[in-house]
């Protein structure tokens, strides 16, 4: 089976497995029919984009383990909704995000120059 395509055109990599994240929990930043709120950026978490999640409705620090979700915590890798990711580049406050690992529909709604220069890994 082929893996679906980053950003920069080659194999979409994992983002993380500690925390388990992505839609479909496997640790990829896939997305699919299923996926509303199309989980495809991995970004690595700050204290300032987990606030402004927070402030906006989405409360990624409190664990739920009734979802087995522990929060998170400032520098842990987490597939996020690319409208939430949008959403905070407007607000300055996006988090840095992993380029080989987020999904290349991303390139539908921000351009590769936006998340270059959000880029954690060399651009």
């Amino acid at each position: 089976m082929n893996r679906p395509k980053n950003v920069l055109g080659t194999e979409l990599k994992n983002c993380s497995e500690q925390p388990m994240t992505g839609f479909y929990r496997n640790g990829c930043c896939e997305t699919g029919p299923d996926d509303a709120g199309v989980h495809i950026v991995c970004a690595v978490m700050t204290s300032d984009f987990l606030a402004f999640s927070r402030e906006r409705g989405n409360d990624l620090v409190t664990p739920r383990p009734e979802f087995g979700f522990a929060g998170l915590k400032p520098g842990e890798r987490w597939c996020l909704c690319v409208s939430r990711w949008v959403e905070a580049l407007e607000a300055k406050t996006a988090p840095p995000i992993i380029l080989e690992s987020t999904h290349a529909a991303t390139l539908e709604f921000v351009s590769l120059k936006d998340l270059k220069e959000h880029a954690l890994e060399p651009k």
